[in-house]
């Protein structure tokens, strides 16, 4: 018996001591639930190891800046840590793991919001003793994580999801990564206050805190998702607008065959009746021509290419490269939706080596590019090649790597340059170059 009046002393009496040992345990689960929040906004799962790696390393980064760093300085410094462990052990797109990140933290604040002032008047104490005796801080840290538990649970089995969009630019990035930093920054200050001085204000004054805070993160999410939806709005109308311009272009070339179909089998026939097997050959090899440009405008299909962007990008090359009167050959077997590197990444490198390629056979008599997307499921890899015909037959492919070097005119040197660093920044990838007499050649292998 004697046991248990010690406990409850301990619990029930200001005890700095307890609630600091008390704070280890709760920073644990805090962590562990703020982790649930943002894996449900972003509607991922994650493997037991990460989730452990995390929560042990944000507990105890927050255990080091709660002794190193006066409050409420430390607070802002756990934030950054949480939205930047996040970030570098989920590995999700940037945009998208620094909202999840800002709004799991912005959600769980508003929480303790909500039921401070409540929590406080229902038991008739002030903040100090809710910062001082474990017993009260306790169950206002329990009746916090409830609540978090009750909305995971809503955000994971009804079908809540926020529309995020990856490929955004670096303006709208901007505006909407300092808009959320500011936010949690307001919530953060708002929450600090409320907790030092929640039992000077009125219940009410509290109340209508937190409903305009909540009035406020609702309308910035809401704007969010309309900036989202209009930035994909408007790629998919680049996208159509290509689209359409290819199917013209192929519909151009069918109504030419079909026009042209009796008159090509007449000469066939020609060929035919006179044995002429050289002819035939030669005809058919520029007949062979006409087909594959018609077999690369079908490929040209956004439903084909499954990714806005690298849809865009390869229908403006394929019709410069036309432009210039550059064969180009297109395989495509590749899911771009299961793409294992940051899209934004993979664009800069194919854009560069298709501009490389373009110039390089644009100069040959014989103009020619063969471009190969296929996924090589036996080696667990992603192969993307772009070959080309080329002039320069002792062009060093070491040194076209580095930077400042170029064989032409007017020209920086720092595409290859950029290729290679973006490279040696993942881990994952290779990028092979090679020629032969004919062909200069770049393969571009993702792991996975």
């Amino acid at each position: 018996m004697e046991i248990l009046n010690n406990i409850w002393t301990a619990l029930s009496t200001p005890n700095i001591d307890l609630l600091n040992i008390i704070f280890i345990p709760t920073a644990f689960i805090e962590n562990f639930l703020i982790l649930l929040l943002f894996t449900a906004i972003l509607k991922i799962s994650v493997s037991h190891k990460k989730e452990i790696v995390y929560i042990f390393s944000i507990t105890v980064l927050i255990l080091i800046t709660l002794f190193t760093i006066p409050s409420p300085f430390n607070i802002f410094i756990n934030y950054f840590l949480a939205i930047v462990l996040q970030y570098a052990i989920f590995r999700p797109p940037f945009v998208k793991s620094i909202i999840s990140s800002v709004l799991s933290l912005i959600i769980f604040n508003l929480i303790g919001i909500l039921i401070l002032n409540p929590f406080i008047t229902i038991f008739n104490i002030n903040s100090e003793q809710l910062n001082s005796i474990p017993i009260y801080r306790l169950g206002y840290l329990v009746s916090i994580y409830i609540i978090a538990v009750i909305l995971v649970i809503i955000l994971r089995h009804q079908n809540l999801t926020f529309q995020f969009s990856g490929d955004i630019d670096k303006k709208n990035k901007t505006i909407i990564i300092t808009n959320l930093l500011f936010g949690i920054f307001t919530i953060a200050v708002q929450s600090l206050t409320l907790f030092y001085y929640v039992d000077t204000l009125p219940i009410a004054i509290t109340f209508f805190s937190f409903i305009s805070l909540l009035a406020y993160f609702a309308i910035s999410i809401y704007s969010l998702t309309r900036i989202f939806k209009l930035i994909l709005t408007t790629q998919k109308l680049e996208s159509a607008t290509e689209y359409n311009r290819s199917l013209c272009i192929l519909h151009d070339s069918v109504r030419g065959f079909k026009h042209d179909f009796d008159n090509i089998v007449t000469t066939i026939g020609g060929y035919v009746r006179t044995n002429d097997m050289k002819g035939l050959k030669d005809y058919y090899v520029q007949l062979e021509d006409d087909c594959q440009r018609v077999n690369n405008l079908y490929l040209l299909n956004p439903e084909v290419i499954n990714n806005d962007g690298i849809y865009n990008l390869l229908t403006k090359k394929y019709q410069e490269a036309d432009s210039k009167n550059i064969k180009v050959n297109m395989t495509f077997l590749l899911d771009l939706s299961s793409l294992h590197m940051k899209i934004y990444e993979f664009a800069r490198i194919l854009g560069i080596l298709l501009d490389n390629a373009i110039e390089a056979s644009s100069e040959c008599k014989e103009k020619t590019i063969n471009i190969d997307f296929r996924n090589d499921s036996k080696n667990s890899r992603q192969i993307i090649t772009i070959e080309n015909t080329y002039k320069d037959k002792n062009v060093d492919t070491e040194k076209i790597f580095e930077k400042g070097t170029s064989s032409k005119d007017n020209h920086t040197g720092l595409g290859l340059w950029e290729v290679r660093k973006l490279v040696k920044k993942n881990n994952n990838i290779n990028l092979y170059t090679s020629k032969t007499d004919k062909y200069f050649s770049q393969q571009l292998e993702i792991y996975y």
